[in-house]
């Protein structure tokens, strides 16, 4: 390709990016960002005229006067010499920032100017942070701002951005300098600003003094009338005010016909329409000051068509108001410490620990039901509906610091923006647990792969790679997620793996024993102290061993007796106690004993009761307090526990870091990418792509005939490899591979039976066969695989998966993890390979599929791991266009 088609594509990946984006200021109001056109020149000029003679002066130097000239300059930018960015709040530009490519083609100049009464939200920040991410996809590295010394907030906003800036003073203006590309720190000041910024815009969902609800009627079996019915049953702590065509009152309280009625301006506004009628309301609320929208209303994007376009103007008209919006179609929001329900739910949720958050209305409502059975409490629960704004990830902001939410419970069924729940979930995790229920996870991309690691990769994949990582514990079923969260709001985490039984009935310990062996746990022996304690206590044929079965003639003095030695054995980090009624013992006796018991011993450790009975779970295990964690079931127990058990696992693991590599050609890697478009690479290609990365290679010599082939072959000495040059070729199941050569006849005959052009290698022998790749995931991005290698490498199976950026953590947990890490260990008296060349390579494969999202997959199958070294033995790598990110919401 010329250097004008280069040009072009670069100006054609920037274009995708100066669509309108959505930022959120340090108040917690929101603006929109958009690339000006010939329909902004009015508003442009509006913005300059209304600054400040101080702030004009500051932004335009010798500028004295605004001209047609002036603002033109700034329209259509190519996002390749000039980028331009403008903030509009309704109608109104209210800042600007641009970059001007410098004759340093890496280098180019930005500046940027806010309304003076704007100033100090943090909107030039935000400005510099996306128009960083556009400079940088346009290919270049450097900001330069000329700055008057006495322009203390451009000079601050430089400073705090969270770049390495160096400054210097000439010619009476202070010259700054700064890389844009993005660093740890600099990810770290954007996520700070971030959670400020997010935390402070949901106040009023979380913490409102006043709340009115639009559409609530006097008909009974209505919505708005059932929910704002519901808000006063539940005793909200504030002012709530029905709104209605008519005017009329609600439930005992007066209604008012619009918002200008109302005595006060509310904090959330909950709307309770029929879609066409939404955005007429959402418009009056927000112009009358609320920052707050809760749209309970169907007929958004969840109906395709009209409603998609419905929604969009929906978020614009809250966008235009620096608001927020949760829904639309959803069923509310409850906070139960205030006294808040505003949901169209059967009945008010309790206070307690819980945070939850649902996607789906209906299964938000069957997981509240199953929670009352547990006796359950909630600091909040909000359903998030189409999620047009308000997601998962800013709850995760809120919750982070509630102190009244220990627990957080998740049902997703899709991600908005993936790498920002990733990094969100990973510090909210190391303070409270994080449970989630995943749907809609399929494995149909995978059957149409072309590489082994992309056969082996799937959408549940990638979601198992993100939980793991997240330290976000995974339940399987609803009611696991109800389960294990009334774990992990009661009880303190396993030490380890090794649990206890005691039981009265032996097929139930031995269910019991199955099902946490499933669950990734151990029931080992009981120590010699233990047994001997326990010997006194039972029948002479009662099992000692564990699970302890006491017989079915066991009674609650029985449970009394043999749990605080059990307690006390520091060879378990757990407890299971397991009661079915006999004839001589009643649950609620045993319950009772089985709780007094474990208050008295106040261990250290978790303590999971089973109490059947035809009455179901005892209520002394279900009050509030209660020392034990009751089941219904002994496999319900083992699978909460075996969760709990690995969040322990998670938080005892090194947090780890993404490592600085070094020997990486960037700008070689993605001249290679834009010179070779789409499609499969080259052996030739591939090979210069993976050597400016650093993956170790095996020697080879492309040869275009059986003659060249055999020079080839004596220059890298014998025995040889001889390979199908053809790009992207499954050399073993088209035949296109011949090993181990040892002379010329062998390699001549090679090439006439493969064809011409070839590849001759270096034949690697003796070492483990091992895969690694890497695949662009639609959703989640970069995804890299690390497995047993080979021909049989789909066969076997077992591939890790972790999502890009790896840290040094993850990346040496999937080299040691699995039927991999057996192999990289010395399996059947192999020699034990370089573990750190192997954490090494997976390493520069994840820096490589996230610095170039055109690499949809790459195949290093296999990789031979040595005692000193790794080699790829052969490598395949396909091209396709990279997918823009599509959500305006940056944070």
């Amino acid at each position: 390709m010329t250097d004008t088609s280069n040009e072009m594509s670069v100006t054609t990946r920037t274009r995708t990016l100066a669509d309108a984006v959505d930022v959120i200021l340090r108040d917690g109001s929101t603006l929109r960002l958009h690339a000006p056109g010939a329909a902004d020149g009015e508003a442009l000029e509006a913005f300059f005229s209304g600054l400040s003679e101080r702030s004009f002066y500051q932004r335009f130097h010798g500028i004295r006067r605004i001209d047609p000239g002036l603002v033109e300059h700034f329209l259509d930018p190519d996002w390749h010499d000039r980028g331009v960015l403008v903030g509009v709040a309704g109608d109104e530009v209210v800042a600007v920032a641009e970059y001007l490519r410098l004759r340093d083609e890496r280098s180019a100049e930005v500046a940027f100017a806010v309304a003076d009464e704007l100033q100090g939200r943090g909107i030039g920040t935000r400005l510099l942070e996306q128009l960083a991410v556009r400079a940088a996809a346009a290919g270049i590295e450097r900001f330069v701002a000329e700055v008057l010394p006495e322009n203390s907030a451009m000079l601050a906003v430089f400073r705090d951005a969270g770049f390495e800036v160096a400054r210097e003073l000439s010619g009476g203006e202070i010259e700054v300098r700064f890389p844009i590309a993005p660093t740890a720190k600099f990810q770290a000041r954007v996520d700070e600003r971030d959670h400020l910024a997010v935390t402070a815009s949901l106040r009023p969902f979380f913490a409102p003094r006043s709340l009115a609800v639009v559409g609530a009627s006097r008909r009974r079996g209505s919505i708005g009338g059932e929910l704002f019915r519901n808000v006063v049953s539940a005793d909200f702590e504030g002012a709530a005010y029905p709104v209605n065509r008519d005017g009329e009152p609600v439930g005992g309280v007066r209604g008012y016909r619009s918002f200008d009625e109302l005595p006060e301006t509310v904090d959330l506004a909950v709307i309770c329409l029929p879609a066409r009628l939404v955005l007429d309301a959402a418009e009056s609320a927000l112009e009358s000051g609320v920052k707050a929208l809760c749209v309970i209303s169907s007929g958004f994007a969840e109906v395709g068509g009209e409603g998609v376009e419905r929604q969009e103007q929906l978020l614009e008209l809250v966008r235009a108001h620096g608001g927020r919006l949760v829904g639309p179609n959803c069923l509310g929001i409850a906070i139960p410490p205030l006294g808040l329900n505003a949901t169209f739910g059967p009945r008010p949720l309790p206070p307690g620990p819980i945070a939850f958050s649902s996607q789906s209305g209906a299964l938000g409502l069957a997981l509240l039901e199953k929670a009352a059975e547990q006796r359950l409490g909630f600091s909040a629960f909000v359903s998030v509906g189409n999620k047009a704004d308000v997601s998962s990830n800013d709850l995760l902001e809120w919750w982070e610091d509630d102190e009244a939410s220990e627990v957080v419970l998740l049902y997703l069924e899709s991600f908005g923006n993936p790498a920002k729940f990733s990094r969100l979930a990973r510090r909210v995790a190391r303070r409270k647990p994080i449970l989630a229920l995943k749907a809609g996870t399929t494995n149909a991309g995978a059957k149409a792969a072309s590489s082994h690691t992309a056969a082996l990769a799937s959408s549940d994949a990638a979601v198992e790679a993100l939980f793991h990582q997240a330290g976000v514990l995974r339940a399987e079923t609803l009611v696991e997620l109800v389960d294990a969260a009334s774990l992990l709001a009661s009880q303190p985490l396993p030490r380890g793996h090794h649990v206890g039984v005691l039981t009265n009935a032996g097929g139930l310990g031995i269910l019991c024993a199955d099902a946490c062996e499933k669950a990734g746990l151990e029931l080992p022996e009981l120590g010699e102290e233990t047994r001997a304690a326990l010997a006194g206590l039972f029948p002479d044929d009662a099992s000692l061993a564990n699970p302890v079965d006491m017989l079915g003639s066991a009674t609650g003095k029985s449970y009394a007796a043999a749990i605080p030695p059990l307690l006390a054995d520091k060879r378990l980090d757990a407890l299971i106690v397991l009661f079915v009624p006999p004839v001589v013992a009643g649950a609620g006796e045993v319950a009772a004993a089985i709780r007094e018991a474990v208050a008295d011993a106040k261990p250290h450790k978790p303590v999971l009761a089973v109490v059947m009975s035809a009455e179901g779970t005892p209520a002394t295990l279900l009050e509030p307090g209660s020392p034990v964690a009751s089941f219904p079931y002994p496999e319900s127990a083992a699978r909460a526990l075996g969760l709990a058990a690995s969040r322990a696992d998670w938080l005892r693991r090194p947090a780890g870091r993404v490592p600085v590599l070094d020997g990486i050609d960037h700008a070689s890697a993605r001249r290679t990418v834009e010179e070779e478009g789409q499609g499969w690479l080259s052996p030739d290609a591939t090979r210069r792509l993976l050597e400016a990365y650093g993956v170790p290679l095996v020697p080879e010599i492309s040869a275009d005939s059986a003659e060249d082939a055999v020079v080839a072959a004596q220059k890298l000495g014998f025995p040889v490899v001889v390979k199908t040059a053809v790009a992207g070729a499954h050399k073993t199941e088209s035949g296109g591979i011949a090993l181990d050569l040892r002379d010329e006849e062998q390699v001549t005959a090679a090439v006439e039976r493969i064809g011409a052009p070839v590849v001759v290698q270096a034949y690697v022998r003796d070492g483990a066969e091992l895969l690694a790749g890497a695949v662009q995931d639609p959703v989640f991005g970069p995804l890299v695989a690390f497995g047993p290698g080979g021909v049989l490498a789909e066969l076997i199976g077992d591939a890790g998966f972790r999502l890009a950026p790896l840290t040094d953590a993850d990346a040496h947990e999937l080299v040691h993890t699995g039927k991999a890490g057996r192999l990289v260990r010395g399996f059947r008296g192999t020699p034990r390979a370089d573990d750190e060349a192997l954490v090494d390579l997976v390493l520069r494969l994840s820096a490589l599929a996230e610095d170039l999202p055109e690499v949809a997959e790459l195949d290093l199958n296999p990789v031979v791991a040595l005692p000193d070294g790794c080699v790829a033995v052969d490598a395949r790598i396909r091209l396709a266009p990279a997918e823009p990110h599509r959500s305006p919401k940056t944070w």
